[in-house]
């Protein structure tokens, strides 16, 4: 035996087998109080490399596989069998702990479980044929459910059925979220993403993170994309498929609120939004996301109707797996509901549609007026002075937190400001003589925003429309509805354009939203 060692050194084939020898990298994730706890995971080796994927769409030149411990989820986009084990950017999910070969080198490891998190950072040396034991503590920086705030993402696409469901709410609870909305969207031809049932029959729920059907549906080019939330039942008027108003009636009868997605910036929300706002007809505008601008907010389309006067609840999400900053990724966005010390789905749904919200890709926000918080109609006689509050939280190196306003009727009222602050605050008094919209507002630079939805003041039982910009948004509201009516006689129209199709549909709403523009006109208010 000895003299075939001797042999074998000789030739270096012995030596190059010990130098190739793979390596074990063992790691555990902790929460803070020690327990086992859902979280993303990217690991890549020392030429940036993550896991190769299957088929080797991410990474076909790793020389490391994926964790057998990694939750994966069969559909990807499009309903296709991607097999979910990792996410687009090359991370997975775990469940408290993995253990992987890989290897002789150095590694990377970042460990992320939303933005209430610090982030755990590490690099490990793996040895041949050694085992490298690494447990991860991860800390909050805020505990927003201690204060009754509670996330969710309004724009998740994954194909489900029963089997999914333990997958899937770890995802969520990978990303800190308690609310997961998985939305089946539609066209004019058909669904994707199908969501095996609606209401209490498909919400699932395990401790303090829950899965809840919706919808993006109708979905259409000239009118925008829709987002219904919280329904008993899915709702789809193929036939009368434009009829947006029809559809968001039935969603209220069932329990459920509606809006329009993308900031209604692309797809001509904003066209959609002219015909239902209008008339009463929307809940929410999904104002923070990464679709259409690499801002994360847009809020020409927001300002606009509320300076009109309209409530509008501010949401976010991801739109997964579409859309993110630098990559697709479940809860990159997020809004808060204010919804107490209980958490349930009933409780979590009247949060929302009171308009306890903000929205949020990363600083956290508290705010009042007269001690009301966000959603809440304020009412005071002409004269009196308004206490406005506003507290903003941001994280050093991860959640970068620059500036705090308060916004009212589109115009900054105060601002405080600081460089990567951890917290800014305003406190003052607001004398007022007529109504008035507020809310506040945190950014850290570009990307990293917040926005809460507002508190509305009524004075002397008035309404809170902009005086200032009252003409302007009539006029805007009325060239978006002229774009509708143009759209009508469009002949060199793509497949899924069909609103010619729909003339009597959208020549009924058309009358209806002028009537009402006419109505405000006249009235100037």
């Amino acid at each position: 035996m000895r003299a075939i060692l001797v042999v074998l050194f000789a030739a270096g084939i012995y030596g190059s087998a010990m130098a190739t020898r793979e390596a074990i990298l063992s790691v555990e994730i902790r929460d803070s109080n020690g327990k086992p706890t859902p979280a993303r995971v990217r690991l890549v080796d020392s030429q940036s490399r993550p896991p190769k994927s299957v088929g080797g769409k991410i990474a076909p030149d790793s020389p490391f596989g994926i964790p057998s411990e990694a939750i994966a989820v069969q559909y990807g986009r499009n309903d296709a069998a991607e097999g979910y084990l990792l996410q687009p950017d090359g991370s997975f999910y775990i469940d408290g702990s993995f253990r992987l070969t890989v290897p002789p080198g150095k590694y990377s490891i970042t460990i992320t479980k939303g933005p209430e998190y610090l982030q755990w950072n590490e690099t490990v040396e793996a040895g041949a044929g050694r085992k490298v034991a690494k447990t991860a503590r991860l800390q909050r920086w805020i505990d927003m459910p201690a204060r009754g705030w509670y996330s969710a993402d309004d724009h998740i696409h994954v194909r489900r059925s029963p089997r999914e469901n333990p997958q899937l709410v770890r995802w969520v609870a990978a990303e800190d979220l308690h609310v997961g909305n998985l939305l089946q969207m539609g066209d004019f031809w058909t669904t994707y993403f199908a969501q095996y049932a609606f209401g209490k029959e498909g919400r699932y729920q395990e401790g303090g993170h829950l899965l809840s059907p919706g919808q993006e549906e109708p979905r259409t080019p000239e009118i925008g994309h829709t987002i219904s939330l919280g329904a008993e039942q899915l709702v789809r008027f193929q036939p009368d498929y434009y009829s947006y108003d029809r559809l968001f009636d039935r969603v209220h009868q069932l329990g459920g609120v509606s809006g329009f997605a993308h900031q209604a910036v692309s797809f001509h929300g904003y066209r959609g939004m002219a015909l239902n706002v209008l008339r009463g007809k929307v809940d929410f505008l999904e104002l923070v996301q990464f679709c259409v601008s690499g801002e994360g907010i847009v809020t020409d389309h927001y300002y606009r109707f509320l300076d009109l006067g309209y409530k509008l609840t501010a949401l976010a999400g991801s739109d997964f797996p579409w859309c993110g900053k630098g990559a697709s990724r479940i809860g990159d966005v997020r809004f808060y509901t204010l919804v107490g010390k209980q958490f349930d789905f009933g409780a979590w749904m009247a949060a929302v549609k009171a308009g306890r919200t903000f929205a949020t890709s990363g600083p956290m926000v508290e705010f009042t007026v007269n001690g009301e918080p966000p959603g809440s109609e304020v009412r005071v006689a002409k004269g009196s002075r308004l206490r406005v509050k506003a507290k903003a939280w941001g994280q050093p190196g991860q959640v970068p937190l620059r500036e705090l306003e308060i916004v009212g009727h589109g115009e900054v009222l105060r601002k405080q400001s600081g460089t990567d602050a951890k917290e800014l605050e305003i406190d003052f008094e607001l004398p007022v003589e007529r109504g008035i919209w507020i809310a506040a507002k945190a950014s850290g630079g570009k990307s990293v925003t917040a926005h809460t939805t507002p508190v509305y003041v009524s004075v002397d039982g008035g309404g809170w429309s902009n005086p200032k910009t009252f003409a302007q948004r009539i006029a805007e509201c009325e060239a978006s509805l002229a774009e509708v009516e143009k759209d009508l006689e469009n002949t060199q129209r793509r497949m899924d354009e069909m609103a010619q199709r729909h003339r009597q549909s959208l020549g009924r709403q058309l009358a209806e939203a002028r009537a009402v523009l006419a109505k405000r006109k006249a009235s100037g208010e």
